[in-house]
């Protein structure tokens, strides 16, 4: 968090502009262009960080076109950006962020106090009900100035407004989106990042060119395009012919291709990516889901082992959580043996012998491989479920909707912590919750009032013995990201910022020799 340092006679704790990626000006000027082909089909709304949705993918535009007070940069998770500091009072009630003097968004406008406050009050997006509860006012002390007041301690104010958990900390000019309007915004977006948006093609091609007065160093490369691929033999073939220079999401055998290819370079890296089957009926009496038992044999269904060698070359980690094991407050819930036997023994306990037809199968279409795997596996105990692939935005906003049914591939890459991602997935009103349990509810309305670390742990792992004894998920990995850059890159930004999804920070991107 930079040099934190306690105010003795002011009571608040003090988080310092001292920055050490803050680098001198460069003298050269931003030359070249770099081509990323990305799996993703592009969507207008993840250029708004108002509407950011507890998911990692709109981050890889934010971190282009903007910028945030506080974000996760290389070597520091709280790096002090748009802010160059803040201080903490000592009942916890109070934030205060002293901004960055000098920095403008890219149509020239000043970033100032009032436009934190509206960006804050505009946001809408994951976790936004929960700041409007927690938040009682966000005041402008002067231009250069803002305070946050809470309605009550919230020991995770940070974790939630200071890293993608949520984009309610990423600031939008006040007077452009009130001059454009909010869908005249996502057709021209103005932030205050490394890069200026030039053009977009929809769901297939975003242009972005170098904004020379960002505030932390001049971006290395003119250009900067991010190109939609899905297909993934297609992405090995632009790369090899040159048509790319970074790509993400290699598996099984087209990995190996990768790292046997003269010229290209596989880079694993890690974001807190676990994926799990979601079991959306178990809430419903009459479906097969509501008896743990059937969950379990699902569990036990799964051969998590292959899988991660098919898929990723056994590089993936594997889990039986949706909390990522690097978060605050994990807790290691013991994994789940592969034993089809068992799987089949209580099926039939539960009254199923002859197995039973699941329904649909919903996944992300970049991820249809590992779906099927898992559909293969549930097969072969007896749980027939048929495949529904869906480009990512849709299942998504299906998701965020509660409209999937019956079983889906669901993940998430926000970051936060255990608490941040209950508030999500587990907690009743969570943005992604399709049901609870009264002892996990009234234990998660508990952890987030208590200050006391060691007592919130406790909680906190409690809860998450719960949803392991429960079987409310089926996790498989904490998935390995293998992407590949061509020859002509110097610097592809692949796990620069730890747990950050594709390349980033953009202004770091290089070409050899440029």
């Amino acid at each position: 968090m930079g040099r934190l340092i306690r105010s003795l006679g002011a009571g608040v704790l003090l988080f310092s502009a001292w920055n050490p990626l803050v680098a001198s000006p460069a003298v050269a000027a931003p030359e070249g262009q770099m081509i990323l082909a990305q799996t993703i089909s592009i969507a207008p709304r993840w250029f708004d960080p108002a509407d950011a949705e507890g998911i990692i993918t709109p981050f890889i535009f934010y971190y282009a076109m903007h910028d945030a007070l506080v974000k996760p940069m290389p070597g520091n998770p709280l790096t002090p950006c748009l802010a160059e500091s803040w201080t903490v009072s000592a009942d916890g009630l109070t934030y205060e962020f002293v901004l960055r003097r000098g920095v403008r968004f890219h149509n020239g406008d000043p970033v100032t106090a009032e436009d934190v406050k509206f960006s804050f009050e505009r946001y809408r997006g994951a976790a936004a009900r929960m700041f409007k509860d927690r938040v009682s006012a966000v005041e402008i002390v002067d231009p250069q100035r803002v305070r946050f007041r809470l309605s009550r301690p919230w020991p995770d104010f940070m974790a939630f407004y200071g890293t993608p958990t949520t984009g309610a900390g990423w600031i939008v000019p006040k007077r452009y989106v009130e001059k454009v309007g909010e869908d005249g915004f996502k057709k021209a977006p103005v932030g205050a990042g490394p890069y200026k948006f030039s053009a977009f093609k929809p769901g297939v091609e975003l242009v972005l060119e170098a904004n020379e007065q960002y505030w932390r160093k001049v971006p290395h490369i003119k250009t900067v395009i991010i190109r939609s691929v899905p297909d993934e033999t297609t992405r090995l073939a632009m790369l090899k012919r040159g048509e790319a220079d970074v790509s993400y999401l290699f598996r099984g055998a087209l990995a190996e291709e990768v790292r046997r290819s003269q010229g290209l370079t596989l880079k694993p890296y890690y974001l807190p990516l676990p994926f799990w089957l979601m079991f959306a009926e178990q809430w419903d009496s009459k479906s097969p889901w509501a008896d743990r038992r059937v969950r379990l044999a699902a569990n036990l269904a799964i051969d998590r082992n292959a899988i991660n060698q098919a898929e990723t070359l056994g590089l993936s980690k594997l889990t039986a959580s949706i909390i990522p094991q690097r978060f605050e407050f994990y807790w290691p819930a013991p994994l789940y043996a592969h034993d089809p036997a068992k799987a089949r023994q209580l099926l039939a306990e539960a009254g199923y012998p002859n197995g039973f037809d699941a329904g649909s199968m919903a996944a992300d279409l970049t991820f249809v491989s590992l779906a099927e795997a898992i559909a293969n596996d549930l097969g072969a105990v007896g749980i027939r479920a048929t495949l529904r692939p869906l480009e990512r935005a849709a299942l998504f906003k299906e998701y965020q909707d509660k409209r999937l049914k019956h079983l889906f591939l669901a993940s998430s890459a926000a970051f936060g912590n255990a608490a941040s991602r209950l508030d999500a997935f587990v907690a009743s009103g969570g943005l992604f919750t399709y049901g609870t349990y009264p002892d996990i509810e009234g234990l998660v309305r508990e952890q987030a009032t208590e200050l006391d670390r060691g007592k919130r742990e406790a909680i906190l792992h409690r809860i998450q013995q719960l949803m392991h004894d429960k079987a409310m998920f089926a996790p498989i990995f904490e998935l390995a990201s293998l992407g590949a850059y061509g020859p002509r890159v110097a610097e592809s930004g692949l796990g620069l910022i730890p747990s950050m999804a594709a390349s980033a920070p953009y202004e770091d991107l290089k070409l050899k020799g440029k």
